[in-house]
């Protein structure tokens, strides 16, 4: 996200407290303030020093199964620091936001495709946290004229950029790849959905998300009309078979994966479509599933040894 805004001649200023990101991701042309959401002095500091116009929130804890664990840490990263960010912003005085959203709003919904207007009914503490992130955005924007729009993201896969890398302990890929570097065999949480072919998810790329995020800015700076919220589906869901064949075949490694319990707070089945994404951002899917495991897989075997774990 960072290099795109930067490629696209914009300033960027980021504030992140490195609890699981990492500021070796960060270019050196980009203005970087080491520090947490839950200060907010810091984040209004931040705004009014550095002149910042609008703001792009992809800050969050977005593990849905971790969240059943820990709601209260989840509420507290995910809601405090959202509600942190608008009164700064609201203080000094910039007035439009993007929100990373996310498809754990949905829940497990009781048709074959959503769409915006499906009922949200979260099944986890995350997508609560993101659900009421949405609704605090509107209710900014009806009471003070925040300009803002969400992005509901279904399970990014891949890469930007070989040196960007996911390393999260608890996501399907780096999970997986991490185990296949080191030797290992992969495990999965859940084959016990509808059927053993049935889509179990949405997947979407990071190289066409990015994007979406920066058209939805600029739409909101050349003061044209948003959606409250956009999908950012492919419209075609992805079975957890078809996801470990395509990681067989990009890696070459041969392997049956271990099956785990199913994680509390993931929904068995969702799949959206991104019409109004396409119709406004200019949203569409851009590589096969094959490609975007492959970017994720060579990022991972660049890092070698050094991968970090978050």
């Amino acid at each position: 996200m960072v290099r795109a805004l930067l490629e696209a001649v914009l300033p960027v200023v980021v504030i992140d407290d490195l609890s699981t990101g990492f500021e070796q991701f960060v270019p050196e042309s980009a203005t970087f303030v080491r520090g947490t959401l839950l200060d907010r002095d810091l984040i209004q500091d931040t705004l009014q020093r550095f002149a910042v116009r609008g703001v792009i929130h992809i800050a969050g804890y977005k593990y849905a199964g971790e969240s059943v664990k820990r709601p209260l840490h989840t509420y507290e990263q995910n809601v405090t620091t959202t509600v942190n960010l608008l009164q700064a912003m609201e203080a000094a005085g910039v007035d439009r936001i993007v929100f990373s959203s996310s498809a754990a709003t949905f829940g497990t919904p009781d048709v074959e495709i959503v769409d915006e207007t499906t009922p949200t009914t979260p099944e986890s503490p995350y997508g609560e946290t993101k659900l009421i992130g949405e609704w605090l955005l509107r209710d900014a924007g009806l009471a003070t004229g925040l300009r803002h729009t969400s992005l509901r993201y279904f399970n990014v896969v891949g890469s930007g950029s070989q040196q960007l890398f996911d390393a999260s302990p608890h996501n399907l890929f780096p999970k997986v790849f991490d185990m296949l570097y080191r030797g290992a065999t992969p495990s999965i949480n859940g084959d016990d959905y509808p059927t053993p072919t049935a889509p179990a998810c949405a997947t979407t790329s990071t190289s066409a998300t990015w994007p979406r995020l920066m058209a939805a800015a600029r739409r909101l700076d050349d003061g044209l009309t948003v959606e409250p919220v956009y999908n950012l589906g492919s419209g075609a869901g992805t079975s957890v078979r078809e996801i470990m064949t395509a990681v067989r075949t990009v890696t070459g490694v041969d392997f049956e994966p271990q099956i785990l319990p199913r994680r509390p707070g993931d929904p068995a089945r969702i799949v959206a479509a991104g019409d109004l994404a396409a119709r406004d951002l200019g949203w569409q899917m851009r590589h096969s599933l094959e490609q975007m495991v492959a970017s994720a897989w060579k990022a991972r075997q660049s890092a070698g040894d050094a991968y970090p774990r978050s």
